[in-house]
């Protein structure tokens, strides 16, 4: 999968893969919740858009902490925090499996969502450190293929969890390979010199850069944009499963699988990143993957055959990183200097919303019924989508 240099250009290589490895790992986490909430509501005995506390108990951690990481990571050096950060969440999630109510899950998921926050945005940054603007589109692409066999095989694995063995046991699983990974990074990187370290001096974390980035109408726009997209897409995302459990009585396995149509749509356009950004441009690809998106999640709730969501899912997934890719790679060169703490506030606003938007859709869910909920989403990014659109034209012509 290609190799990194360290933080600066150190000799000791870390491998790219190994990197994939975790992303990897964090990724198949969040989304093995996917297919198990409808059977975690019925053994603790709460509806699903109560369940659904454990997936904001995630989420809007994970954001917040990205306030954190970001600072820090610029400071002591963003593999030391990613090793560390992976070890905590390889804990976290394994304790999962031995929980006895729905509280102490929410609990250890809010833990878990605080040490997942230093894996991935520090390791999107630790590629912008090292490679141009022109090269770090294709890079992050190659980078998002590891994602995309989480999202894939999170979801598979969980319905296949949830149908025949036991939701707690893919936990326990997680936790134990998380581990496994933490050593061999921590391995990779204990023999770096001070030489090859950041020699900043740690000190006090302030939030003053954060400031400074809202400032530049550029940065405003892709902070909101991606707030957007995470409270809508993920936000109504997480009730897919349930839906098609309920609408459709299908098997968890199935559910699972059909899930995981969303990271092959990913994947796609990892594969041919290079070929549409060619094609597209990057406003092209925030129009093409608004309406994609747009399109899928209208008709899933219009339409009344479960046959039709495997390519709506593939669909879904692949206008999401078309939209969410070019969002992605512009907050890499929001801040060259402070490259972490640009992506942090980025992972900050998406996953924040991610987690407003589950709570939000759930009373929307309980109250009201899924089709509202997938209806509104399509229509909100429709809407997100021509709003950036226009804010990249007005950029591109100022």
């Amino acid at each position: 999968m290609g190799r990194l240099t360290t933080d600066i250009a150190g000799k000791t290589p870390v491998s790219l893969g190994l990197l994939g490895a975790a992303a990897f790992m964090v990724i198949a986490d969040a989304r093995v919740i996917d297919p198990l909430l409808h059977i975690i509501a019925s053994e603790f005995n709460v509806g699903v858009g109560s369940a659904a506390v454990i997936i904001s108990a995630y989420t809007i951690p994970y954001g917040l902490f990205q306030l954190v990481y970001g600072p820090l990571s610029d400071r002591i050096g963003k593999l030391k925090v990613i090793t560390i950060a992976l070890a905590a969440f390889a804990v976290g999630t394994a304790v999962c499996a031995f929980v006895s109510n729905i509280l102490l899950l929410t609990l250890l998921r809010f833990l878990t969502g605080m040490a997942a926050a230093g894996v991935i945005p520090v390791t999107l940054a630790y590629i912008g450190d090292n490679f141009p603007y022109e090269k770090r589109q294709a890079a992050i692409g190659k980078y998002l293929s590891a994602l995309m066999l989480g999202q894939i095989l999170g979801g598979s694995l969980g319905g296949i969890f949830g149908e025949y063995i036991s939701w707690r046991d893919i936990f326990l699983l997680f936790g134990i390979v998380s581990l496994g990974i933490a050593g061999l990074l921590w391995r990779g990187t204990r023999h770096l010199s001070d030489v090859q370290r950041p020699q900043g001096r740690v000190g006090r974390i302030t939030f003053r850069p954060y400031y400074q980035l809202l400032t530049q109408p550029l940065a405003r726009t892709v902070i909101i944009g991606v707030f957007v997209e995470g409270f809508c897409v993920f936000g109504a995302f997480a009730y897919i499963g349930a839906f098609l459990r309920d609408r459709y009585t299908l098997s968890y396995v199935a559910i699972g699988f059909m899930l995981s149509g969303f990271g092959l749509g990913g994947l796609i356009y990892s594969r041919s990143v290079k070929w549409l950004v060619k094609r597209l441009g990057e406003t092209g690809l925030m129009g093409v993957g608004g309406g994609l998106m747009c399109i899928s999640f209208l008709a899933i709730a219009l339409f009344y055959n479960w046959m039709l969501f495997i390519p709506l899912s593939i669909l879904m997934g692949l206008g999401f990183y078309m939209m969410h890719s070019t969002l992605q790679t512009q907050a890499t060169e929001l801040s060259p200097e402070a490259r972490g703490t640009a992506v942090s506030l980025f992972a900050f606003s998406l996953f924040v919303g991610q987690g407003i938007g589950a709570a939000v859709f759930g009373r929307i869910v309980d109250n009201f019924g899924y089709i509202y909920c997938f209806i509104l989403v399509g229509v909100a990014i429709a809407l997100l989508s021509v709003w950036l659109v226009k804010q990249k034209q007005n950029s591109d012509e100022s």
